[in-house]
């Protein structure tokens, strides 16, 4: 039995296939571009690898694709007929298990097969990632963080894969609110693995929620080794420099980023979209003509009203229908929200509550109609959470609700979600807090006048 860079069992027929699988574990961490060529040369090599098999599943639903749907339901299949025709590890069954569970509609079932893994494996760096990320598409940053440090006793300075595990535990010290220990083990991940995108981008949204928009630009400048070489990923860490840009009242390099970098490949992936919507939403609420730029999401968008998959990549979908005034559309995706919200499982369960009243709200703003935008949007709020991604990311929703309480008149309201939003950054008054309240100091005195 082979045993692998995370210190896990492994159960590789050939030793020189050993390599391959390393490489495809390291560019996982690292989010590298090349982590799918490595793992079709690990089954190219081993046909019958079910562990393999089971990992392509996986990452295939990660993507949040409906068309990779089959593709994770026939790398089940060939996981499962490779179990059955030799031993595999308690590790690899693991994995299918968890496969077994998302594929069921339970992505949850599929982190506690996740988890029972790391109990025996703690050592074991690329479930621990897994386990990460699919917590992250819940938007379970309590979890995330306490997965994390179940396994950082495990990955001691001599672990080879300490970095990466330390930008995990970055992400989610900051997801918590924990800021300083938050950048403290991001930068020290980075010295451990220069090329953790995901540790250096932890850091990126600690500068976000301090409103230190300087020291943010300068970070992500400064550490290109750790994220220019990555997958898709990589627009995701320019969108973070975007919005560091916009915090310093650059709307046009916000924008010339947006042209230059994070559309540069007009991709459908719903993280791609996610970041081109929200980015050219917060630039239209600050009062910026983004022309036609929208034209090419809502195409797009349009294609995937009956994706299904994550209620994240749903809401972004919608940005870009709004955007692209494609009424008709919204309209199927409401119905679309409607029909699943019927169903069971946790998407199903995030689709129903918050994402029926968030769908809704969002259509409301769109066409003008503030009032009803803030009022389904205030109540999406309290669970806005479990549709995933970080507060970054579902900052924009924020920024709407708050932004159709004043212009509708919901001061009171639209202050408390403010100060909230405030508190959540630790006092911390970046440029669109500090315009807000003055908007709603404005608009508190015109009765007087």
């Amino acid at each position: 039995m082979n045993t692998d860079i995370c210190s896990a069992p492994v159960s590789l027929q050939h030793a020189e296939t050993l390599p391959h699988w390393n490489n495809m574990v390291r560019a996982f961490l690292a989010h590298g571009a090349t982590t799918p060529q490595h793992l079709g040369t690990v089954l190219e090599a081993e046909p019958d690898f079910a562990m393999g098999h089971a990992v392509r599943g996986l990452f295939c639903l990660m993507a949040g694709r409906a068309e990779m749907w089959q593709v994770a339901e026939d790398a089940r299949t060939a996981a499962h007929s490779a179990r059955h025709a030799g031993a595999i590890t308690k590790r690899e069954a693991g994995w299918i298990d968890a496969l077994d569970c998302w594929l069921a509609d339970s992505p949850t079932g599929a982190i506690a097969a996740l988890e029972t893994v790391l109990r025996d494996a703690p050592q074991d760096t690329l479930t621990a990632k897994a386990s990460h990320g699919i917590r992250f598409i819940l938007g379970d940053a309590r979890g995330m963080r306490r997965s994390v440090e179940r396994v950082l006793h495990a990955h001691g300075p001599d672990h080879p894969l300490r970095g990466y595990l330390l930008g995990c535990h970055a992400f989610t010290l900051e997801e918590t609110g924990e800021y300083a220990a938050a950048e403290a083990a991001g930068l020290e991940g980075l010295t451990y693995a220069p090329d953790d995108a995901w540790g250096l981008h932890a850091v990126a949204h600690v500068h976000d929620m301090r409103a230190e928009p300087d020291a943010g630009i300068a970070l992500i400048e400064n550490n290109a080794p750790a994220w220019d070489q990555s997958n898709n990923f990589r627009y995701h860490v320019w969108w973070h420099k975007a919005l560091l840009h916009l915090d310093r009242g650059e709307r046009d390099v916000a924008l010339a980023l947006y042209d230059s970098q994070i559309r540069a490949d007009k991709t459908d992936d719903y993280r791609d979209i996610a970041n081109a919507t929200s980015l050219l939403m917060r630039l239209e609420l600050e009062g910026m003509n983004v022309s036609n730029r929208w034209d090419e999401l809502g195409a797009l968008a349009e294609n995937r009203i009956d994706d299904g998959c994550i209620v994240f990549a749903d809401l972004h979908y919608q940005l870009a229908l709004s955007g692209a005034a494609k009424g008709a559309a919204s309209e199927a995706m409401l119905a679309r929200f409607a029909r699943d919200a019927k169903q069971s499982g946790d998407m199903a369960t995030r689709v129903a509550d918050p994402g029926m009243a968030a769908l809704t709200g969002l259509n409301a703003f769109a066409e003008g109609r503030y009032g009803d935008a803030f009022m389904h949007m205030a109540d999406a709020r309290p669970k806005m959470q479990t549709i995933g991604g970080s507060h970054a990311q579902r900052d924009v929703f924020e920024r709407m609700t708050i932004d159709a309480g004043l212009r509708s008149g919901h001061l009171d309201r639209a202050e408390q979600i403010l100060l909230e939003r405030l508190a959540l950054r630790d006092g911390h008054e970046d440029r669109y807090t500090a315009t807000r309240f003055d908007q709603l100091s404005r608009a508190r005195r015109i009765p007087a006048q």
